[in-house]
This record gives structure tokens, C-alpha cells and sequence, in this order.
């Protein structure tokens, strides 16, 4: 896929300490064939390149705190659940404004996760989710600013960073 013609993908960039966790995990358990992108947390998987990035640039936000607040079973795989009522009105406000674009994937309800494992059989999905709910305590993330991607059919290609003003 050419840059010129792919989508732009939308993540949440995460502080260091959180994005340095969710990665190990993610290399832990990501099968290593399949894993070429780092831990992220998408709000879009597909934006198109003449509207996104002016109304990206236009959001206007302090950092955000992030509770981790659950684990997630995928059936095939994991993820760490997120809840945090500005990061979810931020999107919907991106989602407003895009709304003509939105694929039906991204036209869904929005329930926010970081994948750590997935393209498993079932039975290692259970067992890690299994494994990891046995200790998991909530904690806080923080989130820094939005990210867009070109989506080139596997691997994203870095488009820009629209950094939050700090708390």
C-alpha cells in the first residue's frame, strides 16, 4: 500500500513508565511473527488523509489520567481495559466531526484496551487472562497526546504527534 493512498490509524500516546509496560507484556505475549507494532491504544482504525489530520491538529487538551482498570478476554488473545471519561469524549468528538468517514468498525461502541496478546488459540488466551486477573490491581496511566499512523497493510508508518498541553 502506498503512503499517498492509506488510511491514517489514531492512537493515544501513553507517558513512558506505562507505554515501557504494556510493550514488555506485549513481547511477552504477542505471538513474535505477527508482532511489528508497539502497545498502543487505538481511538481510530481508519481515517481518511484529506480530513483527519486538520481536525487532529485542532484538538486542544491537557493530559489525560488513564485508569487500567480490568483485564479483557478476546478470545483469542488479552487486553488491559481503559476507562477515562475525557479520552472518551475526545473521540467522540473526533468521531462527530468525522462522522461521513467512519468506517463500521469505528462507528461501534468505543471500548478502550491496549492489546497485549491475541491470534492464540483459545485455550492460551483463557490461561494468560486466567494467569494475569489472579494479581491485577488498578492502576493510573497517562495519556500525552494523539498519534497518527499510515496504515500500510500491516506494518504503520509514523504521520505526526499532536502533543496535550501538561497537567
Amino acid at each position: 500500500m502506498e503512503i499517498e493512498t492509506a488510511p491514517l490509524i489514531l492512537t493515544l500516546r501513553l507517558d513512558e513508565k506505562s507505554q515501557a509496560f504494556f510493550d514488555e507484556l506485549r513481547k511477552l505475549y504477542f505471538p513474535p511473527e505477527r508482532n511489528y507494532l508497539d502497545a498502543h491504544l487505538t481511538l481510530f482504525h481508519h481515517l481518511p488523509q484529506d480530513q483527519a489530520p486538520s481536525i487532529i491538529t485542532k484538538i486542544e487538551h491537557h493530559e489525560i489520567e488513564l485508569q487500567v482498570s480490568g483485564l479483557r478476554f478476546l478470545g483469542a488473545g488479552v487486553a488491559y481495559t481503559i476507562e477515562s471519561g475525557k479520552l472518551n469524549a475526545i473521540r467522540a468528538d473526533i468521531a462527530n466531526k468525522l462522522k461521513e468517514y467512519l468506517i463500521p468498525q469505528d462507528r461501534q461502541v468505543y471500548r478502550p484496551h491496549i492489546t497485549i496478546q491475541n491470534m492464540v488459540t483459545p485455550d492460551a488466551a483463557k490461561a494468560l487472562y486466567n494467569n494475569l486477573k489472579e494479581n491485577f490491581r488498578q492502576f493510573s496511566a497517562k495519556g500525552l497526546g494523539l498519534d497518527l499512523w499510515y496504515y500500510l497493510g500491516g506494518p504503520w508508518e509514523h504521520h505526526s504527534f499532536h502533543p496535550f498541553t501538561p497537567a
